[in-house]
């Protein structure tokens, strides 16, 4: 017998009832890994016509050649040794198939996890059931990732091949910020704001565009909050001081990038529509403001709106006139 009855039913019953493997794929594991020990022990090379029996109640597993039975005395215990290896290995696929479905459920969303160490690039995370891969370009940059650190991540993707499982997480994801705003603003999870349009450089600004599809109701007000409570929090919760526009998206190109460009002033827009180009003229005191640090306003608000956005001085106008 190659292991005892009760053991064999036991294991053969967790594998299959609780891990919802089939019985019939375990046996048919187990018999080719036995034939596989079979040939290693007694030196056969050629075992394609070699048939192995294990009996599903007992586990007791034999040798046919030609449906003669060629089973070694003390070959048991080699089987039963196999059997128990290729049970505990399904057991870990099972495993890690569970924690693929499960996380593979939870892709789009964020999720807490805990820093556990890092390899001098990858950052692995504990996230609960499972170990997360933080890669270093989904890393904010400046960002310090010490072990037993708590952060929220977005779950980028969770995937299993050949047994084994890797799970994305990403602290640079604008939908990262997308979520965070969906945790925390009613009016978006209910469907009465929606977001049309994020763009983000991380760990430093990010701009959100977001208009109302329910009257009487205030996009940028419901995500910014009352004395800017719902955006602080958004803030808080994701653990960098990162400066977040809400701004109030348009159908008209114009209303949009000016928009786009807040907290700058009036502005006079000439729009390229052919070539997707805008010229902006402002104040010459609101030039830097609509420019921002090393461009970044700018920048970001071009993205935003689809448009090459370029700034120059009102005075510069009445030079081309």
């Amino acid at each position: 017998m190659a292991i005892r009855k009760s053991e064999f039913s036991l294991a053969l019953n967790q594998v299959a009832t609780e891990r919802g493997i089939p019985v019939e794929e375990v046996l048919d594991s187990i018999k080719a890994a036995v034939k596989i020990a079979y040939r290693k022990e007694y030196g056969e090379e050629e075992i394609e016509d070699f048939r192995v029996d294990i009996d599903p109640d007992t586990g007791e597993a034999r040798i046919f050649e030609d449906n003669i039975d060629v089973t070694p005395p003390g070959f048991g215990r080699i089987a039963a040794q196999t059997a128990k290896q290729v049970i505990i290995q399904k057991i870990r696929e099972a495993e890690k198939k569970a924690v693929v479905n499960y996380f593979g459920k939870q892709v789009g969303l964020v999720i807490s996890g805990r820093v556990i160490r890092s390899d001098g690039k990858n950052v692995f995370v504990d996230i609960g059931r499972a170990e997360a891969v933080l890669p270093q370009e989904e890393q904010i940059r400046g960002e310090k990732y010490y072990p037993n650190n708590r952060f929220l991540f977005y779950l980028v993707s969770a995937e299993g091949e050949e047994g084994r499982y890797k799970i994305l997480i990403s602290r640079r994801h604008e939908n990262l910020i997308k979520e965070l705003f969906r945790r925390e603003v009613p009016e978006l999870s209910q469907g009465a704001v929606e977001i049309r349009e994020i763009v983000r450089e991380a760990g430093e600004r990010t701009k959100i565009a977001v208009n109302s599809k329910e009257r009487g109701v205030d996009p940028v007000g419901s995500c910014v909050g009352q004395k800017g409570v719902r955006i602080q929090s958004v803030i808080n919760s994701l653990g960098i001081d990162e400066k977040i526009d809400v701004i109030q998206w348009s159908n008209d190109p114009k209303t949009f990038i000016i928009n786009a460009v807040s907290p700058s002033k009036a502005m006079e827009v000439h729009l390229n529509e052919k070539d997707k180009v805008a010229d902006l003229y402002v104040e010459s005191d609101e030039l830097s403001l609509i420019i921002g640090r090393d461009g970044q306003n700018i920048r970001l608000a071009s993205q935003l709106t689809g448009y090459t956005l370029n700034a120059f001085s009102k005075e510069k106008l009445q030079e081309k006139k």
